[in-house]
Parts: structure tokens; C-alpha cells; sequence
């Protein structure tokens, strides 16, 4: 059953004092008042509404080493979850410089073809993946998908022809489709809002790392081209795929089910937190965001509806579309678009990493003074800016110009401070509750996918190798981005005004009528201020 939040006040909560939250034990791993399958499901169930504690008082040092220890054993796991999900996603990339078209006899529009295949399911699957998580639970849906793509990767050893190719590659859409909406919704359990920006920068930056350490692994391991009598980027997939499902397995025996249930499987005998540390890691999270106190609500049409027809939801989705979309081409033909500059394969693929890494460091800075700033829209702007100038430089260097400076423009655009992270985190902190923001995480993760039908277009072999015209179009639509980081800024800038206005003229009785339905009307609420 669902707890709404009216029932949690309902709840034979402990005494509200200091010295019951002193209480502290050892070990409460084990401690549960119910053994409902629901109450494995999620961070916040009926069990762990014993711990919160609404006026409970603590030291920003105690808080501060709850947020520790989520960051050393939890947040470090799913950093690893990510750094498999994209050496599996980068090393397609990779395998196409080493001749993977020509070995199954086909050209690169068969590639794009799959690529928008790929798009098509994969933005499905987001979509559904946030909703089933709330069903099956996170932290067992995480490594199962995880499970289902690793084999879908060792799939790739199979592959002999162009049929063979567009099946692998779609059933690793449907099966790597649902775990970053599922992460973002397990994250958002653990974590207040305001915390979430840097984390889910993180999230994304070791994504980069991830794609610099498969560069540099492509460069050895496709030089064991017709060792066992396979393809170098045969070897590629059987190596990531080996990895990835001892990672599942390991994952399933770890992530947490609830903050109470933290000990036991691969996370020791020892739970994480103090019975105290429980207290406070529900209680904060509930105090910045009451909507979590029903966070193990189901997803219901209500939702659905609220979401669709937020016009805020939408501007993050097309700063997504537009701003993500010039990423199709260069994430598929990174390797590819150095190589023509004169490297061999395996120096491509090794010079792909430099700016991977370049763009971790950026982002973080970008998000991290973001976050310090609590501003969002100019922040975006920057980074869209970045992207802007890194494809005016590789549109306009003429083609007799030495490698050195093409490698250089490419550098520039694969290194623009990636704002993904950063638009997740406005959006989601701009939602209100809990249900909005996950369906919104479906549809903006699926967002940042669906560009891949039109983005694996752009790029295509009667262009190769300058990519003129597909450059062209990437200016396009990073130009459009950057203008719509501006907009979204104004957007909610003037919903605050509006709405600062419209309270100050209710009367006392609509005034007070309006802070009851307060936590009801979300985001729609008059005494609700977005971050702008």
C-alpha cells in the first residue's frame, strides 16, 4: 500500500525529543516493524517512518557525516554502475574506427540506421524504466538491467552481418534504457535537492572517464585483431561485457534496499548508520522536500498529467533535445573524426581520451560553483556557449589544415562543460513532488535520447570525412540551446513574480487556505519559488 503524507503524521511516531534521538545503537540493519515486500521496495517506507522525526534538532556535523557515509558506500557504487554502463555505450564508437562496418559489409548510414534504432527504444525503455522501478524496486531493477545488457554486450561476439547487428544493437537499447531514470529515482531517496546537482555531476563526469578508459583499452585490445580468429572490436565487446556482469551480480548483493536495511550481502555484517544517523539521513531529506515523505507512492495518471502540462518540464526537455543533439554524431565518429586526420586507429582511439577527461574536470567546476551560486540558467548558457564555439572552429578550419589543429577543434567541442547533470538538477529540484519528478526523470532521460533518431542523420558517408554540412547543422542547433538556457531562466524569474504577486493579493483567509494546500499544488503552488 502507499503511505501518503497525512498518514505519516498518522504514525505512532517515537517522542519528539532530543534525547530519544540520542538514542543510538550500534547496529539497526536489522530492526524493522513490518516484513511487507513493500517495505524493501523503497528508500522511504512505512518501517522507516519510525525514524523520522519532525523537530528533531541536529549538528550540521552530524549531518555532515551521514552525507559521508552515503557518499563513501553508496554514491561510490553507483559511480561504478555508471563507469560500466558507459564503457558498454563508448565502445561502439570504438569499434566502428576499427572497421566494423566494413567487416559485417555495410556502410556507416547502416550505422546511423541502428544508431536511430537504438534512439527509438532507448528513450521507451527510459521512460518505463523510472515507472518499473517504483514497482520492482531500484535497487534490484539497477543490476538486473545491468545483468541483461552485460549479456547483450558478450552478444556482440556473435554478430555476422547486417541483421545480426541491428538485433544486438536494439536489445541493448531495451536493456540499458531504464537505469539512469532508476538511479536518478534511488539517488533521489538518499540525497536533498540541493546536494543532488554535484552528485549527479559525478554521475556523469566518471560516464567521461568511462569513455576515455574504453579509448585507451580499445587501443590495446583491438590490436588482437585475429587472436582466436576474431575482430579486434570483437574482443572489445567480450572483455566489456565479462566486466559488466561480474559488476551485476556484485551490485545485486549490495545496494540497499532502505536506510534501515544496510547491512548483510557484499556491505558486510555491520549496517552503515547508527539508529541516531538514521533519524537524521530521513529526517533532512523529508525537511528539504515533504513530498518524500511519500516517497514510496506509486506513479499515478494524475502525474502523468501535471507533468505534460508544466511548461517548465518542457523547456528542460528541449534544452535537452537541442543542446544534446550535435553529441549523436561526435560520440558515434569521435574516433572515426580523428583518425582521418592521419592517426592509425590505435593512436585515435587513444587521443579520444584527453578531452573525455577535460570535460570531467570542467563540468564539475561548472556545476560545482553552480551549485555554490544557486544559479542555474547562466550556467547552462556557459556551457552551451563552449559547444557553440567548438563547432564553429571545426566547421570553418579549412581541409588542408595540419592534424594538430583539427585534433585541437575536435578537442574543444568533445571538451564543452557537459550540462546534462546540471538541467536534471534544476528540473528536478523545480518539480515539487515526487511523482512529477518521476515521470519528468523518465521523459528528460528519454529526451536524451530520441535526439539520436534525427542526430545519427547528420553525419553522413557522401560528407566524410570534413562533415561540412553536419557541422552546419550542429551549429544550428547549438545556437538554438544557448538561447533556450536564457529563456528558461526568464521563464521561472517571471513565475516567481507572478506568483509573489498573486499571493500578496489574497485576502488573510485565501492566504492561509493557500499555505494548508501548500505541499497538494506542488509547483503550482503561490508560495512555491523555483531556482532560477
Amino acid at each position: 500500500m502507499s503511505i501518503s503524507t497525512k498518514a505519516y503524521e498518522k504514525l505512532p511516531l517515537r517522542p519528539r525529543t532530543n534525547s530519544d534521538a540520542r538514542d543510538s545503537g550500534s547496529d539497526y540493519g536489522s530492526t524493522s516493524s513490518t516484513s511487507s515486500s513493500e517495505d524493501a521496495l523503497f528508500p522511504h517506507t512505512s518501517s522507516d517512518a519510525l525514524y523520522y522525526i519532525p523537530d528533531m534538532n541536529y549538528s550540521s556535523e552530524e549531518e555532515a557525516e551521514v552525507v559521508r557515509i552515503l557518499d563513501r558506500r553508496l554514491f561510490s557504487w553507483i559511480l561504478l554502475t555508471t563507469f560500466v554502463l558507459n564503457m558498454d555505450r563508448t565502445n561502439i564508437s570504438n569499434a566502428i574506427s576499427d572497421n566494423l562496418p566494413e567487416d559485417l559489409g555495410f556502410t556507416i548510414d547502416t550505422v546511423n540506421t541502428a544508431s536511430a534504432l537504438h534512439s527509438i527504444l532507448f528513450s521507451i525503455f527510459c521512460f518505463t524504466g523510472s515507472i518499473v522501478a517504483k514497482i520492482a524496486g531500484p535497487s534490484r531493477w539497477i543490476p538486473t538491467l545491468m545483468l541483461s545488457w552485460g549479456l547483450v554486450t558478450l552478444a556482440h561476439v556473435l554478430i555476422k552481418d547486417k541483421f545480426g547487428y541491428l538485433t544486438v544493437r536494439c536489445w541493448i537499447a531495451i536493456t540499458e534504457g531504464g537505469v539512469i531514470p532508476t538511479t536518478l529515482v534511488y539517488l533521489g531517496g538518499f540525497y536533498k535537492g540541493g546536494e543532488l546537482a554535484t552528485r549527479l555531476a559525478w554521475f556523469w563526469g566518471i560516464q567521461k572517464v568511462a569513455s576515455a578508459i574504453s579509448g585507451l583499452m580499445s587501443s590495446g585490445l583491438l590490436r588482437l585483431r585475429g587472436v582466436a580468429g576474431l575482430e579486434g572490436w570483437k574482443w572489445l565487446f567480450l572483455v566489456d561485457g565479462i566486466i559488466t556482469v561480474i559488476v551485476a551480480v556484485a551490485t545485486w548483493f549490495y545496494l540497499p534496499a532502505t536506510l534501515v536495511k544496510t547491512h548483510g550481502g557484499l556491505r558486510g555484517p555491520k549496517a552503515w548508520f547508527t539508529k541516531r544517523q538514521i533519524q537524521i539521513a530521513l529526517t533532512r531529506v523529508i525537511k528539504d522536500d515533504a513530498s518524500k515523505r511519500s516517497y514510496e507512492k506509486r506513479v499515478d495518471w494524475a502525474d502523468i498529467k501535471d507533468t505534460l502540462t508544466d511548461i517548465g518540464i518542457w523547456g528542460h526537455l528541449l534544452i535537452t533535445i537541442f543542446g544534446l543533439t550535435p553529441m549523436s554524431p561526435l560520440n558515434t565518429y569521435l574516433p572515426t573524426i580523428i583518425k582521418s586526420f592521419n592517426f592509425n586507429v590505435f593512436v585515435a582511439n587513444a587521443l579520444t581520451a584527453p578531452p573525455y577527461l577535460l570535460e570531467t574536470v570542467v563540468m564539475l567546476i561548472n556545476v560545482n560553483h553552480s551549485a555554490k551560486t544557486k544559479e542555474r540558467g547562466f550556467h547552462g548558457a556557459f556551457g552551451a556557449g563552449w559547444q557553440l564555439l567548438g563547432w564553429i572552429l571545426l566547421r570553418t578550419l579549412p581541409t588542408g589544415t595540419r592534424r594538430e589543429f583539427k585534433y585541437l577543434a575536435a578537442m574543444i567541442v568533445a571538451s564543452w562543460p557537459y550540462t546534462h547533470p546540471l538541467n536534471i538538477a534544476w528540473m528536478s529540484e523545480n518539480t515539487g513532488s515526487v511523482g512529477k519528478r518521476t515521470v519528468a526523470s523518465g521523459l528528460i532521460i528519454g529526451s536524451a535520447n530520441i535526439y539520436g533518431i534525427w542526430g545519427s542523420q547528420i553525419y553522413r558517408a557522401d560528407d566524410a570525412p570534413d562533415f561540412k554540412r553536419g557541422n552546419t547543422i550542429n551549429m544550428v542547433f547549438a545556437s538554438i540551446a544557448l538561447s533556450l538556457w536564457f529563456l528558461q531562466k526568464y521563464n521561472y524569474k517571471r513565475r516567481n513574480a507572478l506568483n509573489a504577486a498573486q499571493f500578496a493579493a489574497l485576502s488573510e483567509e485565501e492566504k492561509i487556505e493557500e499555505e494548508k494546500q501548500k505541499e497538494e499544488k506542488g509547483n503550482r503552488s503561490l508560495l512555491y519559488r523555483f531556482t532560477t
